[in-house]
Parts: structure tokens; sequence; C-alpha cells
């Protein structure tokens, strides 16, 4: 369950970094520009713990998977980017094939 503790944190710490990516005006903020830093740091240190125990393909497929829907969001709240059907009709699928992996997935045992 730890490995899990640490995709999640990774995950966020993706999220996080990514979602300020815009706000570093091309890092030429200073404040921002850490955050990308410090955020894309600790993500993959927490991917790589994650890693004792999860495979490296369900991390992945995990981790690509929830950055994908949580920056959409963050861009959605801080940016006002809005998403098409389609592209919300997408992402559901993108939840429900990580629901399929750690739910039903075999491979995804340690």
């Amino acid at each position: 369950m730890r490995a899990y503790a640490y995709l999640a944190i990774a995950i966020l710490a993706e999220v996080i970094a990514t979602s300020s990516l815009k706000a570093t005006a091309e890092f030429t903020r200073p404040g921002p520009s850490l955050l990308v830093i410090a955020g894309y740091a600790t993500a993959f240190y927490c991917l790589t713990l994650s890693l004792r125990s999860i495979p490296v393909g369900i991390a992945y497929a995990i981790w690509s998977g929830l950055g994908i829907v949580l920056v959409a969001a963050a861009s959605y709240v801080l940016y006002k980017q809005k998403l098409d059907a389609p592209a919300l009709i997408g992402m559901a699928m993108i939840l429900g094939g990580c629901l399929v992996i750690n739910l039903l997935s075999k491979s995804s045992a340690h």
C-alpha cells in the first residue's frame, strides 16, 4: 500500500509542476519556475519509490492517465481552459482504463 501512496504523491507533484508551467512565463519568473523544478524532482523521486513493488508499466499507466485528467481539471480551474465533449469522453475512458488496471488486472499484483 505504501507504493501506491508514493505513486499518489508523484502524480500530485507532477500535476502541480505541469500546471505551473504556464505561470513560469518561459522560466522568467523565479517562484513558479522553482515550483516546477521542485514538483518534477519530487514526482520522479516518489515514482522511483513506487516502483519497488508496482510494475513500471502499471505505475506509468496510472501516472499518465490520472495526470492527464488532473492537469486538465487544474487548467480548467486555473486558466479557464474549457474542454469539449470529445475531450471529456476521452478522459472518462482514461479513468476507466486506470480502474480496469487496478481492479481487474493481475499485472498490478505485487
